[in-house]
């Protein structure tokens, strides 16, 4: 019989989110009268608004029409990719430079495919858990050896430096993984901060895989939302982003990559080409129905219901942080983003998750989930109906004393 794929043997044997959802269910068996409130995983609880439900919906009724249906759509409907970079990218970028996918975390799982197990990886600590785990499961990286995975080089992202890692630490000629606004930790880099990224990539051979999908959360506006406001970061970066928490598209699955056709690999061949040829080879193109939502969504009342349920989300989160500090618990997050990162020094983040459990009856998510450095955290998120927000926020205050 044929072996287990080692990749798989490497990998702990629980990803973190089903093991957050299997010790919700365990406490819910001991406590069958509890009310439990979820802030922990970062699914969205809203319904999706009308306009953008309607190109929804209109999408399904041409596919019952002979003049309507369409089929496979490969790299997505030209139109939506031209309509991506007007909205995006001020038209900066052309069609085939723009990729529509099934969601953000599908393009990242290819895109370890692409650039191989032998490319070395990087990535921000604490950092969303697929960048890690992914890159075991394309070899690129070792098993677990008690506080990370071998062959992976963390960048510790903690309130003492801003969140922001010390890029001298950067291997040359590696995968960075780089989020912003961060998941978990909310925070988002600055011009001066992704300037000094792109300048430290392109000196050291890195090429940034950059994760955009909360950059709608962006409030202030002197925060870039892209990779791409930035000088140079054509022949160094590739961008994911996603529909999923703007547009409520958690269910819908729709997302798009930018690979630049400025990137090139160190003998010279095309990064874009190759990504084309991937994306071709073992993907058959997005949801069409998905296609023409976000066509609605890129509209001019697209934009506005887009904006209005990411300020809707940004107010739980105001709630929450809130709640907080109101504790005297330190926390990150919340104003340019959807989560908050709480600190709750010199405790492990599992026990932390386990008392607000069983004192609030409210499900978060343990910083040591996200990697070493988020120990002694907690990530809150803001997805959640707004009345299950204010009574978490209220049953928060048993945590004092």
């Amino acid at each position: 019989m044929i072996q287990r794929n080692k990749c798989i043997e490497n990998i702990k044997a629980a990803y973190l989110f089903p093991e957050i959802a299997k010790r919700r269910r365990e406490y819910a068996a001991a406590h069958p009268e509890a009310k439990i409130i979820s802030l922990g995983v970062g699914n969205t609880t809203e319904a999706i608004l009308p306009h953008i439900d309607q190109g929804l919906t209109e999408g399904a009724k041409r596919l019952g029409t002979a003049e309507g249906y369409s089929g496979y759509t490969d790299e997505g409907f030209e139109e939506l990719r031209k309509k991506i970079s007007e909205v995006f990218y001020t038209g900066s970028f052309t069609v085939d430079e723009v990729f529509i996918s099934d969601g953000a975390k599908c393009d990242i799982g290819r895109l370890q495919l692409l650039f191989g197990a032998k490319t070395e990886v990087a990535v921000q600590d604490p950092s969303y858990p697929v960048y890690v785990d992914g890159s075991v499961l394309a070899g690129a990286a070792g098993g677990w050896s008690g506080t990370g995975y071998q062959g992976i080089t963390y960048l510790p992202c903690t309130a003492e430096n801003g969140y922001f890692p010390d890029l001298d630490g950067l291997p040359k000629n590696a995968l960075f993984y780089f989020c912003s606004p961060n998941n978990p930790t909310g925070a988002t880099a600055n011009r001066e901060q992704l300037a000094a990224l792109v300048k430290a990539a392109r000196e050291k051979g890195v090429l940034i895989i950059f994760d955009a999908a909360y950059a709608e959360y962006i409030r202030d506006p002197v925060l870039p939302k892209s990779i791409f406001e930035i000088d140079g970061a054509r022949t160094c970066a590739i961008e994911v982003n996603s529909f999923s928490k703007p547009a409520g598209f958690t269910g819908v699955r729709l997302g798009w990559t930018i690979v630049p056709r400025d990137l090139k690999y160190a003998s010279g061949e095309s990064v874009n080409a190759d990504w084309a040829r991937v994306c071709g080879t073992i993907f058959n193109g997005a949801s069409n129905i998905a296609q023409w939502g976000a066509l609605a969504a890129l509209d001019a009342q697209g934009l506005k219901e887009m904006k209005e349920l990411c300020d809707f989300y940004l107010g739980n989160a105001a709630l929450i942080r809130g709640a907080l500090r109101k504790l005297g618990i330190d926390c990150a997050g919340g104003d340019n983003s959807p989560y908050i990162w709480a600190r709750f020094p010199g405790r492990d983040s599992w026990d932390v998750f386990a008392e607000i459990l069983e004192k609030c009856q409210v499900v978060t998510t343990p910083g040591a989930g996200f990697g070493p450095a988020g120990q002694g955290f907690i990530r809150f998120s803001a997805f959640g109906h707004r009345q299950d927000v204010e009574e978490a926020c209220a049953r928060l205050a048993k945590l004092k004393g």
